[in-house]
């Protein structure tokens, strides 16, 4: 059965979105989404839902490199809930350890400059997210 999976890079300021299907295990950047001091648009979030209808949506959890949670793994995990909360979509929060230092070379390997306000690092990350999920399922 093909499943359609969501992943979000949560972030205070920017949201990464990408998504991904279980029949090719691929995933594809989304737009990034805007959040001031990490609340995001719900009625954005909710267009998004409505249109992919994902039978799993991921969420990544910042930890340290020590395996310890820092306030943004807290955040994280409140985005994650809120998700489910409003939406009733099935959660599972994934390790995201250094996807947004891989997105950042990512970008850097294909020409891109380091002004990474104009490049959609968060969405890169939310796709590594996913395809890590991929690779561990």
């Amino acid at each position: 059965m093909i499943k359609t999976l969501l992943a979000f890079d949560y972030g205070t300021r920017n949201i990464g979105v990408a998504s991904g299907q279980t029949i090719t295990c691929s995933a594809n950047s989304l737009a990034p989404l805007k959040a001031k001091d990490g609340v995001p648009d719900w009625t954005h979030i909710e267009k998004i839902l409505t249109e992919w209808k994902p039978d799993l949506v991921l969420v990544g959890l910042p930890l340290n490199m020590d395996d310890t949670e820092s306030e943004l793994s807290a955040r994280a995990r409140k985005f994650a809930n809120r998700l489910h909360g409003r939406f009733g979509v099935k959660i599972e929060l994934v390790d995201e350890r250094l996807t947004s230092f891989e997105a950042k070379g990512e970008i850097m390997k294909r020409g891109g400059s380091r002004d990474y306000k104009n490049n959609p690092v968060d969405s890169i990350a939310a796709r590594l997210i996913l395809e890590s999920w991929f690779e561990r399922n």
